[in-house]
C-alpha cells in the first residue's frame, strides 16, 4: 500500500454522528459502506504483508533452524503501527475521497424517473 501524504490518527477519535449521515442520509448505510472500506484496506494490507513476509521465507523452514530475522521482524512492526483500515475508512468517508453506490436506491429511482415519464406521456395523450 503506497504512503499516505496526510497523517492519519492512530487511535480513535470522537466523532459527530451527524457528519456521518449527510452524505447517505442514513447512519446504518454510512457504517456499511464504512465496513466495506475498512474490509478491502485490510485485505490490501494482508496481501501486502505476506509479500514482504514471503521475501524473508527460507526453503529450509523447520522449528529446529528457525532465525530472527531484523528485517522481517521491522516489516512486522511498521505494519502494526498502521493506522488501522476502520480508522482510513472513516478520514476516506469524511475527505470525500470514497465512491459508492446503492443499487437499491438507483432501482427506486430509476422506476420513480420511468413512473413519471409514464404519467407525462399518459397525459399528452389525452
Amino acid at each position: 500500500m503506497e504512503e499516505k501524504k496526510k497523517k492519519i490518527p492512530n487511535t480513535t477519535i470522537t466523532r459527530n454522528t451527524a457528519e456521518f449521515s449527510q452524505m447517505t442520509d442514513n447512519i446504518y448505510e454510512t457504517v456499511a459502506v464504512l465496513t466495506k472500506r475498512a474490509n478491502q484496506i485490510a485485505i490490501e494490507e494482508k496481501k501486502e504483508l505476506h509479500k514482504k513476509i514471503e521475501e524473508f521465507a527460507n526453503n529450509n523452514d523447520g522449528i529446529d533452524e528457525y532465525y530472527e530475522n531484523r528485517e522481517q521482524i521491522d516489516v512486522v512492526r511498521r505494519f502494526e503501527q498502521m493506522p488501522k483500515p476502520a480508522l482510513v475508512a472513516t478520514e476516506e468517508y469524511l475527505d470525500h475521497e470514497l465512491y459508492y453506490r446503492n443499487p437499491a436506491k438507483e432501482d427506486k429511482e430509476q422506476q420513480r424517473m420511468e413512473a413519471m415519464e409514464e404519467a407525462v406521456i399518459a397525459s399528452q395523450a389525452e
